[in-house]
């Protein structure tokens, strides 16, 4: 097992064999039956080469990728690096299915994307530990759905152009419509159709969604897009940070929230989480009437950060 062999498994839900939709209970269920399978214990008898593998497997790929996915900060890092790369491999039109799974899973209809998401996975995940053969097989297979997966799970993603760096939405148009094709025959009107498409906004009315099922690694995933595309406004940075708090990463809740104020001193919703986080806003630079530290300046904007001090 060298560290290129190593390197072809980079999906943990991959290693573990189980979906990326799980959660934190069935991850662990997951996983002791994994590390059960893989025991010294089960392979007494069995010849030094079974011996190895199992105990290379299980140290070197299954406890790590436990480790990675146990946590909900691990879980949401894998799935962005995930649907990153699903992202890419799209916009290159280098996506393509090539296990028979994975290439039934991409023609199924939309209301069947779970359900044979789960079988497929299930099948093969069942004799994904029997040797390195099969191990190596199997599991290339299931990285591979899970990328299909993910590329249904986005309906029909927006595939930008390549550039150098992010543009502002203002900037992407909608493709202008075929000649042969009138407006009336595409069900819009001519305004409609040269209208410019705000694919930030759209980022941002998924994440909502995702806040509103409390799916915040999904969220956040929605609000950084946003960002990227909308660096300066005070609003994207706000849901940002909020998504990032919900999920109980603090650190990063109060870096967009800092952010956000910075872009807009008057911005409520970020001066509420602002509160809530407890942030020393002192070295931003905000108008003299602002309130940092906590203490109440005179004419303050963020006067509800002031403590009530009593009558000397």
């Amino acid at each position: 097992m060298s560290p290129d062999w190593i390197k072809k498994f980079a999906d943990p839900y991959a290693v573990l064999g189980v979906a990326v939709t799980a959660d934190e209970r069935r991850i662990s269920k997951r996983y002791r039956q994994v590390a059960k399978k893989l025991h010294p214990d089960q392979h007494v008898s069995a010849d030094a080469e079974v011996k190895e593998f199992a105990n290379q497997v299980l140290s070197r790929l299954v406890n790590p990728a436990y480790q990675r996915l146990k946590q909900d900060k691990g879980r949401a890092e894998t799935l962005a690096t995930l649907r990153f790369k699903v992202r890419r491999l799209t916009r290159e039109q280098k996506l393509v299915a090539r296990g028979s799974l994975a290439k039934q899973l991409m023609e199924v209809e939309d209301t069947e994307v779970e359900v044979f998401y789960e079988k497929a996975l299930s099948e093969l995940s069942e004799t994904q530990y029997i040797s390195v053969e099969v191990f190596t097989k199997q599991t290339i297979a299931i990285a591979e759905l899970n990328l299909i997966y993910l590329r249904r799970k986005m309906g029909d993603p927006v595939i930008r152009e390549k550039r150098t760096g992010l543009v502002s939405a203002a900037q992407i148009q909608q493709p202008v419509t075929a000649p042969a094709q009138s407006p009336k025959a595409s069900g819009k009107s001519s305004t409609e159709s040269d209208a410019p498409v705000n694919y930030a906004q759209r980022h941002i009315s998924r994440g909502k969604t995702y806040i509103a099922n409390k799916n915040y690694p999904e969220a956040i995933q929605e609000f950084r897009d946003a960002v990227r595309l909308e660096p300066n406004s005070s609003d994207h940075h706000t849901m940002l940070g909020q998504a990032y708090l919900f999920q109980k990463m603090t650190g990063m809740a109060k870096v967009h929230i800092r952010q956000a104020l910075k872009l807009d001193a008057n911005n409520k919703t970020a001066l509420k989480y602002a509160q809530k986080l407890e942030l020393d806003l002192s070295d931003l630079q905000l108008p003299t009437s602002v309130v940092s530290n906590g203490h109440r300046k005179k004419g303050g904007l963020f006067k509800f950060f002031a403590r009530k001090q009593s009558p000397k």
